[in-house]
């Protein structure tokens, strides 16, 4: 059924009184905030109507109405009144995003409390890449005749290092020979194929250049598997304790421990600039009484990043969208601008 531009206006109202008080909206309070001169019982009329059409719910015995996830769906949809960020909101987010470049780990986490602080939601972030890592150069360095140094350069321009302690001796002579076999058939391909062609080549090699082969290429699948991960890291979860719907001690502690313990099931979608989950919208059982906002930005080298709120579905959705947009501006210049340093490791 469509609605009337008299019921929109009417959701609209509720929507956005019902954001800034937590305390469901009654008629009156409607009435006060019309445009043009509405009685009350025709409000209560539309009300009752919104609230068959499931746009609106009654709690309880109360007088007021909230919005329904529908509502909310509603609002965002056709309602809600894109904001522009201020000078000052402008001029703080640029001051929080001075970070320094360092690992992508640490960027992302010290931009999710930045992001957290200005929308007082818990955030997530989160970094991925646009396609799969793959090796793109190896070397082998020898140390002595039981270990050498691998040496790994991702596609991703990430270099990893690790010094690897070998079963048999190898003639130091023969190490050039592998270093260009792994170079020749074991770069540019799947960790799935990277396997498939060490066994390939299994009966190819003395025992000892095959053992180190070997050792060397279940390094390299265990890099770059984990560089393909998603890196997610959280932010602000004690700002649910400020919010009324979660005064259940039970209710915060649930969806605190979720925005921890797991947090690879928060929502990251693949496409788009900006999406909002509301309530039900969200698969995860814990979020079904929130609302997710997430913006995506640029990270360059084949990797993008999300920036996630989580909140009541009373957010205020057309303030978050705002400050969010802002930042994932900010972040996709910050890195276009900087770059970031390839990361090493050296493990022993």
């Amino acid at each position: 059924m469509e609605l009337t531009d008299r019921k929109k206006q009417i959701l609209k109202v509720v929507v956005e009184d019902y954001i800034r008080t937590a305390e469901p909206v009654g008629s009156k309070t409607i009435a006060s905030q019309m445009e043009g001169k509405v009685s009350s019982a025709t409000i209560r009329n539309e009300l009752a109507d919104l609230v068959d059409l499931g746009y609106l719910e009654q709690p309880h015995t109360s007088a007021g109405r909230v919005p329904s996830p529908k509502g909310y769906r509603l609002y965002v949809n056709e309602l809600m009144e894109q904001q522009k960020l201020s000078i000052a909101e402008t001029e703080k987010i640029n001051q929080s995003l001075q970070l320094k470049m360092e690992e992508l780990d640490r960027v992302i986490s010290q931009a999710g409390r930045a992001v957290s602080s200005f929308v007082n939601y818990p955030t997530y972030m989160a970094a991925t890449g646009k396609k799969k890592v793959t090796a793109c150069r190896f070397d082998l360095l020898p140390v002595d005749e039981r270990s050498c140094i691998v040496v790994l350069m991702m596609s991703s321009n990430r270099v990893k290092s690790q010094l690897l302690r070998l079963q048999l001796k190898v003639d130091l002579e023969q190490i050039p020979t592998l270093v260009t076999l792994l170079n020749s058939h074991f770069t540019g391909v799947s960790t799935a194929e990277m396997n498939q062609r060490l066994m390939n080549v299994a009966d190819q090699l003395p025992p000892q250049l095959f053992l180190l082969l070997s050792q060397t290429i279940a390094y390299a699948v265990d890099a770059l598997e984990d560089a393909g991960q998603r890196e997610i890291v959280t932010a602000g979860a004690k700002e649910l304790l400020k919010l009324p719907e979660f005064r259940d001690a039970d209710k915060a502690h649930e969806l605190m421990s979720f925005l921890t313990d797991s947090k690879e099931n928060l929502p990251m979608p693949e496409e788009g600039p900006m999406k909002i989950l509301i309530g039900p919208e969200n698969v995860s059982e814990a979020l079904k009484d929130t609302s997710v906002v997430v913006a995506s930005y640029d990270i360059g080298d084949d990797m993008r990043g999300l920036i996630g709120v989580v909140g009541p579905t009373r957010m205020d959705y057309a303030t978050v969208a705002a400050r969010l947009s802002g930042f994932a501006d900010g972040l996709t210049r910050l890195f276009g601008k900087q770059g970031l340093p390839p990361k090493e490791d050296a493990k022993e």
